[in-house]
């Protein structure tokens, strides 16, 4: 079943993965499909259409092209249907491209206890990349969102090696112990976006402590949060400091946001007039 372009963008804008919008903007003689038509393109797939045939496929290749760049961008292409394009309307399709680039932040969550549980969910909805990672399958839930990756391992330290520079990373485990090696584990590295583990003053001192006596300098011991979460949120029940850590890293990644896609919408609707004014 076809996806409507609207429903597709509203998932993406939510997980935060490129894409490319397609809209037909204007048409000369006969066309496959009306001006407005659109569809959206990612990496892996494409919903909606412009008409099909070769002017799609050519749409496609163009969006992919755009996919590769790294920042948002708009383009504008000309297609002459009929020899060039091999389709019988014979007539010329403008077509804008808007480039959406990729927005969220990989979040790596080690630890699937009671926190973990209640903030997965919120986390999942906001434009943000998840990574839940424990070794005991029965800490998982049943239902887990779609944008969410569960890893079971039983090398949790060993997972990290995966986690992309500027990752936003979570200690929540049910071990202590874990939950040091895999803050220490982290700062040697040294290129995480953010670290945050769970737990008192008195934690963080002894692992402070700890990691002082492992030749860290307070520079790099400085990166580690602890405890996670805003002070301003205070409480002790899961879903208080679940959401006292969404808080955090909701302020964390608008802080790195590029320009807003209502500032996209603006200059679409500026280019649209200016294309209007030069047809009349």
């Amino acid at each position: 079943m076809m996806k409507s372009w609207t429903d597709v963008v509203a998932t993406l804008q939510r997980t935060g993965e490129a894409y490319v919008l397609v809209t037909v903007i204007g048409t000369r003689g006969s066309s496959p499909r009306e001006t407005g038509s659109k569809m959206v393109v990612t990496a892996e797939h494409s919903d909606d259409t412009i008409g099909g045939g070769h002017l799609e496929y050519k749409s496609i290749a163009k969006a992919r092209e755009l996919l590769l760049t790294q920042q948002d961008c708009q383009h504008i292409e000309e297609y002459p249907l009929g020899a060039a394009l091999g389709q019988c309307c014979g007539g010329k399709v403008t077509v804008l491209f808007e480039h959406f680039a990729e927005r969220g932040k990989d979040v790596w969550v080690f630890g699937a206890g009671h926190v973990s549980k209640a903030m997965v969910p919120l986390l999942a909805e906001l434009p943000l990349r998840v990574h839940w990672v424990d070794s005991r399958e029965e800490q998982f839930p049943e239902y887990i969102p779609s944008n969410v990756e569960r890893c079971l391992t039983d090398d949790p330290v060993g997972e990290l090696k995966r986690a992309t520079a500027g990752s936003y990373m979570l200690v929540l485990t049910h071990n202590h112990q874990l939950d040091y090696e895999l803050t220490e584990a982290a700062l040697r590295r040294g290129d995480l976006g953010f670290l945050g583990v769970i737990g008192s003053n008195t934690k963080a001192l002894r692992f402070r402590q700890r990691l002082s006596h492992r030749q860290f300098d307070e520079s790099a011991i400085d990166k580690m949060t602890c405890p996670v979460g805003l002070e301003q949120v205070p409480g002790k029940r899961p879903m208080e400091v679940a959401v006292s850590i969404t808080g955090q890293l909701i302020a964390l990644y608008q802080a790195e946001q590029p320009a807003s896609l209502v500032q996209k919408a603006i200059d679409w609707q500026q280019l649209k007039r200016s294309l209007e004014t030069e047809e009349v």
